[in-house]
């Protein structure tokens, strides 16, 4: 049945995929960006689309429209873009949740928050599960992402008991893909971009420290799958991949996928930095029927292809 879909952040990265799939399942989709970290190159290919619609808004003000289902993924999600202006960051988590949970109350909508492994900190569990409340520096330079997604999920968490609000929440673990910002700071996009300039790879710290690494059609099919879930099922849901590899495994992967003869460096690790990240996806396997699909060589491939077009231009795709 078609539905009219609100998706926050949808100019993003995660989100324009989002937008994408929604469109495909026939849905009725308004993308909302204040365009800080989304683009409009993003989402160009689908202005035009008898179903979509594209609004400039910052979720920190009210909203008024009518919708079936709120996605909410507006937020700077890459340490570089929600330092940048950490108060911002705050507030967007916070008041932008606030907003959506108000707007989903009225219409009694669902909604779906996407939030983030960053809740559990630098964890001293591992893998890390959802009934595991983290290790997190309250005020440190990454706590206004930090703290401000864990206050999201209280509000979430409060509007579901207090007003009985139909809420999805999922965690999300690093993710890839085309359409990451080249600039963003984020691991896979900052090996990609150093091997296909010819640059140095930098590894910040001595290269153990583990990340696990989901490709974008898997996330947002887990996405697609939360919230098609029954009402009275509200998670938290971590999903991510669980294949775990240390950021010196995947220098060499992507050194190896794109050639050349960039040289491995080394820099300090910065204040916080978590040393392990692996979801336990216990719970989006048994309650969802999801896991990942996409190894990380191939979604690898396709991120340099995604990056030679788009960066480069042909000078690198001959």
């Amino acid at each position: 049945m078609s539905k009219k879909v609100l998706v926050t952040g949808g100019a993003g990265f995660l989100g324009s995929h989002l937008c994408e799939r929604l469109l495909e399942q026939g849905h009725d989709v308004l993308c909302v960006d204040n365009f800080f970290t989304g683009t409009k190159q993003n989402v160009m290919h689908l202005i035009g689309h008898p179903y979509f619609e594209l609004m400039r808004h910052d979720v920190t003000f009210p909203l008024y429209v009518e919708v079936d289902e709120i996605y909410n993924l507006a937020c700077p999600a890459s340490p570089i873009h929600y330092q940048f202006d950490p108060v911002q960051t705050t507030k967007t988590s916070v008041h932008g949740a606030i907003n959506m949970l108000g707007l989903a109350k009225r219409l009694k909508a669902r909604i779906l928050q996407a939030s983030t492994s960053e809740v559990y900190g630098d964890p001293e569990v591992h893998p890390q599960h959802e009934g595991y409340w983290g290790k997190v520096n309250p005020i440190g330079i990454r706590s206004c992402y930090d703290e401000g997604k864990r206050c999201a999920e209280t509000l979430f968490f409060d509007y579901h008991r207090q007003h009985n609000l139909d809420i999805k929440v999922v965690r999300i673990f690093n993710t890839y893909g085309p359409r990451m910002h080249p600039n963003d700071g984020r691991v896979v996009s900052n090996f990609i971009v150093q091997a296909l300039k010819g640059e140095d790879i930098t590894i910040y710290g001595d290269g153990t420290q583990t990340r696990s690494f989901c490709y974008v059609d898997d996330m947002v099919e887990a996405f697609l799958l939360m919230m098609q879930t029954k009402a009275g099922f509200v998670g938290p849901v971590n999903v991510g991949n669980s294949g775990e590899y240390s950021m010196l495994e995947l220098a060499e992967k992507t050194l190896s996928l794109v050639g050349g003869k960039s040289k491995i460096v080394y820099q300090p690790l910065p204040q916080d930095d978590p040393r392990q990240r692996k979801p336990d996806i216990t719970i989006a396997e048994s309650k969802l029927g999801w896991s990942p699909t996409v190894p990380l060589d191939e979604g690898l491939e396709r991120t340099i292809g995604y990056f030679k077009e788009h960066l480069f231009g042909h000078e690198l795709s001959d």
